[in-house]
């Protein structure tokens, strides 16, 4: 297992700072103090690079010349297809993200939130704005005024651009300062063209007190009667509300003003927004929502805004936030528009025929039941009427059921005059109207709660499923599956390689209504990933491509994108769409980090149960040729050493015998000490002891691989006891020396010094030879591993490994390095500990 596996994500770089020459207009002298601070930059020589207003941008030219400044002017503007985005701002937004700081121009009427004030002053609509959060992360905004002669048109912009100066400058200190923010602040609004001028208030509002906001709207019955129109209007709002830094929520219920108490109080905001109502004063019976909420919740502060100006809207205006919703993918979105599949007029002739055929089958009853009875039967079709084709047609056929009833009576030679009858006949009215409508909503709220299960649902089934899943391919066919089944779109997910690229789709994958990705698209799914945000259909990002990107982020890193696709136009998501979506990436995303880390966890027992049985072979197989080797290195020493002598070349034979077996003892003894210590068996024999000794020790053991160089020792004279096992610290300096001389050639320096260092004993073995190979100088205390891959020096690599594990078992730590001669170097400390006090002695000894 690497240590990549388990290390946090990278740090982004430090993003790039967004300097706006801000203006009441054009013409006041932006461009030129802009352009007059790049040219100081030159001359300080910084790179600065200068982009024409006009011409075309070349994104990625830019970001991979990284220029220390990018000059963009007219922030607010749209970038030509096919541009990566559709707006300048979000070029510059990129831009910061690499850490390039961008200078630009804006004019005061460009801001979103300023829409209805500046089209009220001026008459005129602007062409194009962005949203306010991206003027209030600017680091820096400087005012530019014009001559003081300037048409009086533009005093009231001029006094509007000062004000919002001030108030993002005010924003930028508060949180230099770390203050925190003002109370929440709730807007309320309706399906309906005033929805974005109360957004546009509580954006105003929420910037003048610093204050974190939040968007709902309370979905009612009413709004299936607005159609497509009014879902449209709902998803521009939220769509406007989210560019100015808001979130948006989806609630429904009959009580709009409950529901909007109780879930202030929930989200403990302070503040409540308001449309004024159109309808306010057209029924004098009703309260207004407003006092209702106010009796809902008397501790919190409402807030009311007056209606939108009645000058022309924008029509070809855009904010570069994807607010098109386009065909609704899927059918697990909101709650369609259309209650039933019929036309309206379908659905009147129906109840109107429900009631006039009620009216022929209970026609031959009239003489035998009273007419209060009848009226029931008449009320039974009403209720049936609303339950299958909605309020409507509950209302026609109450009207339709009334009127037959009155036939009906006259019929039966009852006075026009009989109050009694007339009454029963408005009774009969009224109850059918008010139980249709109440029919009516409870169908509604039973089909929304139905969808709200069946989102629900999805999810838990989708979780469940992923649950189980214990490979990628598994997560792949299980995320499809679902996407296909709930959206009715088809996804395909893009996983990284080792360099953090997207690779293509797989075949295995399974996705053959899914097109080809091209060089583009994987192109835009590789921002997505590195970005860790969204792109594609519907995004800021690409908005015209196909696909929509969603990166599936974990909590340790970005696991890849899910790429959907919804048809040839690349269909837009609704807002509820849109959310389960997520989490649907979400889950995703968990799903792989788990199976990811199963992966690894599988791979690290498979290395540990190997490395397990290779120490318990090891073991064994030393055991069994210890006792042979020491044997066999007995009888070659006695062998060179016997009497009479032997001759020149028998000797040098008996001498080489006794090396090699020295040396193949040494290798079994390597083997044998490290599977004792991987197994945990060994003890240490900890004795206070002088270092003096030790190395002497190791000085003669090693005499004969040492016969050839030059040694010498250096050893601090007011070096302490340390406490340290005696046979164990003798193997590491063995194991030291032995690889000093094996790498060295005949002749060189090998020296052992050892001094204090703090509350440490260092010990250092060095010597004059080649060195180590560059960046090596940790992989070489791995096990098996050696100084050189292909050499002929004998050996198996697991001198240097048990060293460290001996040392560590000491509490110690060792490393490589450089020689101050020119060679290599291994120092290893141990802790010096308190050593026992020596016994006092007098003359008869130790008392």
């Amino acid at each position: 297992m690497s240590s990549s596996d388990l290390e946090a994500p990278r740090p982004p770089c430090k993003r790039g700072s967004l300097r706006i020459y801000f203006g009441a207009a054009d013409g006041v002298g932006k461009t030129d103090a802009m352009l007059a601070a790049a040219r100081l930059l030159q001359q300080q020589g910084r790179d600065v690079l200068v982009v024409a207003p006009a011409a075309g941008f070349d994104l990625d030219a830019a970001l991979a010349r990284k220029p220390a400044v990018v000059v963009l002017g007219q922030l607010a503007s749209p970038n030509p297809a096919p541009a990566r985005h559709p707006r300048r701002w979000q070029d510059a937004d990129e831009l910061r993200s690499a850490g390039i700081d961008v200078f630009t121009t804006l004019n005061v009427d460009q801001l979103e939130s300023l829409f209805d004030v500046v089209r009220a002053i001026t008459g005129a609509v602007p062409a194009h704005s962005l949203p306010d959060t991206v003027f209030d992360g600017a680091e820096q905004v400087v005012f530019v005024d014009g001559a003081p002669d300037v048409p009086g048109a533009l005093h009231p912009l001029r006094e509007l651009a000062l004000r919002r100066t001030a108030q993002q400058a005010e924003h930028a200190a508060r949180a230099h300062r770390g203050a925190g923010a003002g109370a929440a602040l709730l807007a309320c609004v309706a399906a309906d063209d005033q929805a974005q001028h109360v957004i546009r208030s509580a954006a105003r509002l929420a910037g003048q007190v610093n204050a974190d906001w939040h968007v709902i709207h309370v979905e009612t019955p009413s709004m299936q009667r607005r159609g497509a129109a009014g879902r449209e209007q709902l998803a521009q709002a939220f769509a406007l509300a989210r560019s100015l830094g808001a979130s948006t929520t989806l609630l429904a219920g009959s009580d709009i003003a409950l529901m909007i108490a109780d879930y202030a109080r929930s989200q403990h905001f302070s503040r409540i927004v308001l449309g004024r109502s159109r309808r306010s004063g057209a029924l004098p019976w009703r309260a207004p929502q407003l006092r209702r909420i106010a009796a809902y919740a008397p501790d919190i502060d409402l807030i009311e805004t007056g209606h939108a100006s009645t000058a022309p809207a924008r029509a070809d205006v855009d904010t570069g936030v994807g607010t098109s919703v386009g065909t609704s993918v899927g059918t697990n979105g909101a709650p369609p528009a259309q209650a039933h599949p019929r036309s309206r007029r379908q659905r009147y002739l129906l109840g109107a025929g429900a009631s006039a055929l009620t009216a022929a089958l209970t026609a031959p009853l009239l003489p035998y039941f009273d007419l209060a009875n009848i009226a029931m039967l008449f009320l039974l079709t009403v209720v049936l009427v609303a339950v299958r084709l909605g309020r409507e047609a509950s209302v026609v056929a109450a009207v339709v059921s009334a009127a037959a009833l009155l036939l009906s009576a006259r019929g039966m030679a009852i006075g026009a005059a009989d109050l009694q009858y007339s009454v029963m006949f408005l009774v009969m009215l009224a109850v059918g109207l008010i139980t249709a409508s109440l029919t009516a909503d409870l169908r509604y709220q039973a089909r929304f709660a139905l969808q709200r299960e069946a989102r629900s649902r999805a999810l838990y089934e989708f979780a469940r499923s992923l649950s189980s899943a214990l490979q990628t391919e598994q997560v792949f066919e299980i995320t499809q599956a679902f996407i296909r089944q709930t959206f009715q779109a088809h996804a395909t997910l893009l996983l990284p390689d080792g360099a953090a690229r997207l690779a293509y789709p797989s075949a295995q994958q399974g996705v053959v209504h899914v097109p080809v990705m091209s060089v583009l698209d994987m192109g835009a799914a590789q921002w997505a990933f590195d970005r860790a945000l969204p792109a594609g259909a519907g995004t800021d990002t690409l908005p015209g491509n196909s696909f929509y990107y969603l990166p599936l982020v974990a909590p340790m890193r970005t696991r890849g994108v899910l790429a959907i696709w919804g048809g040839q136009e690349g269909a837009a998501l609704a807002h509820e769409q849109r959310k389960q979506l997520e989490t649907f990436a979400a889950l995703a995303a968990i799903a792989l980090e788990r199976v990811h880390y199963v992966e690894v966890a599988q791979d690290a027992m498979v290395r540990m149960e190997s490395e397990r049985l290779r120490n318990s072979l090891l073991a064994a197989l030393s055991h069994d040729l210890r006792t042979p080797l020491t044997s066999l290195v007995g009888l070659s020493e006695s062998l060179a050493l016997s009497r009479p002598a032997l001759s020149e070349a028998q000797a040098e034979m008996a001498f080489a015998l006794r090396d090699e077996a020295v040396r193949m003892s040494t290798l079994v003894s390597n083997l044998l000490d490290m599977a004792r210590m991987q197994s945990g068996h060994v003890r240490l024999n900890l004795q206070w002891q002088t270092l003096e000794e030790i190395a002497g020790s190791a000085l003669r053991a090693s005499r004969w691989q040492l016969a050839r160089h030059v040694l010498w020792t250096s050893i601090a004279h007011d070096l302490p006891l340390v406490r340290y096992d005696a046979v164990l610290l003798e193997r590491v300096l063995c194991n030291l020396l032995e690889n000093a001389a094996k790498y060295t050639p005949p002749g060189s320096r090998i020296g052992i010094t050892a001094q204090p260092r703090g509350s440490m004993m260092e010990v250092t073995v060095h010597d004059n030879g080649p060195g180590l190979p560059p960046g090596r100088e940790e992989d070489i205390f791995e096990k098996f591993t050696r100084g050189e891959r292909e050499s002929p020096i004998p050996g198996v690599g697991l001198g240097l490994a048990i060293c460290r594990a001996i040392v560590e078992a000491h509490g110690g730590a060792i490393r490589a390095g450089a020689s101050p001669e020119g060679g290599a170097a291994f120092i290893f400390s141990l802790p010096l500990g308190t050593p026992p006090e020596l016994p006092a002695m007098d003359e008869q000894g130790p008392t």
